[in-house]
């Protein structure tokens, strides 16, 4: 059994980056921030990566990624698609999008057999918030009547970017560290004055702390997710869709209910780090700058495989 698996969620194409943003080289070796992840991984403990991608990327991230560097560690390829849903459900008419990022998870079920981790494709996450992560995980199991979980905990002004607004999910604790709840907050955007605001339900711009605690789906879990994630992806289905063509089954929505229901403790594991990421095409000159920033400091190699 593997010691720790890193799930990475690679099946979406970003609909404001445009194309597929999960395997643009920003190293000096081509590498993608996908590569940074599985290399600051694979250095803090986890000794398996499963990459969940859609059959329509295959060629292009076999080709890209997994031919060149998946040979040097245990790795696993699974898929998320429209039509993986529960018995006796079909996928509507006209919709093209998959289920989402919890739908993402569950579709790794059978490549995941103890504690894993959780993170986008598309986002640099740092070292240090991996070894956190592995760390907790490997070394708190599930107790009796309660499951042990943990997320990564970014400052929101370490994960905004220049080029537009995003969409964060600012956590809520209980005071000792551990997460009461996630509230999705949409249309953040850095003002003029470095001030972080975002748009309420009105229109309104309001401004938000910039020290927020934010999670940017970095989980860890014990296989008891899957478990329970799989009943939860059940229930979204059987309580009718309210828009079938673009209603989503959230990781941090599964993370919620179990709060809700007492069910599951989740450790916020803050970290410094800074957060970079593709969210639009103008991003990529500001990740490519601070990835040679990180090697030249000494982080990373220059290439990183070599």
């Amino acid at each position: 059994m593997s010691k720790a698996t890193l799930v990475i969620m690679a099946a979406g194409i970003g609909s404001r980056y445009g194309g597929i943003k999960q395997i643009e080289p920003v190293g000096a070796g081509g590498e993608t921030i996908m590569e940074f992840s599985i290399y600051d991984a694979l250095r803090s403990g986890f000794d398996k990566i499963v990459f969940v991608i859609k059959n329509d990327i295959e060629e292009a991230f076999r080709e890209r990624i997994y031919n060149r560097v998946a040979k040097k560690f245990d790795s696993e390829i699974v898929y998320q698609e429209l039509y993986m849903v529960p018995d006796g459900v079909s996928a509507p008419d006209g919709r093209v999008k998959p289920w989402g990022t919890g739908h993402a998870v569950l579709c790794a079920k059978n490549a995941v057999s103890g504690p894993f981790s959780v993170i986008n494709a598309d986002d640099f996450y740092g070292r240090g918030a991996f070894a956190g992560v592995c760390d907790y995980i490997t070394k708190n199991p599930d107790g009796p009547g309660k499951y042990n979980y943990c997320m990564a905990g970014y400052r929101l002004e370490n994960t905004v970017t220049e080029a537009g607004y995003v969409s964060r999910g600012v956590c809520a604790s209980d005071g000792g560290g551990f997460l009461t709840g996630v509230t999705e907050i949409t249309h953040i955007v850095k003002d003029a004055d470095g001030s972080l605001k975002y748009k309420n339900d009105n229109d309104e711009f309001t401004e938000v702390a910039r020290d927020s605690l934010v999670s940017m789906n970095m989980w860890g879990f014990q296989n008891s997710f899957m478990f329970e994630a799989e009943k939860y992806f059940n229930d979204f289905f059987a309580g009718g869709l309210k828009n079938p063509l673009k209603d989503e089954f959230y990781l941090p929505s599964i993370v919620n209910l179990l709060l809700a229901e007492k069910k599951a403790s989740v450790k916020i594991i803050p970290t410094p780090d800074k957060w970079y990421g593709f969210t639009y095409k103008e991003d990529m000159e500001s990740v490519q700058s601070a990835i040679k920033s990180l090697v030249r400091a000494g982080k990373y190699p220059e290439r990183l495989w070599d």
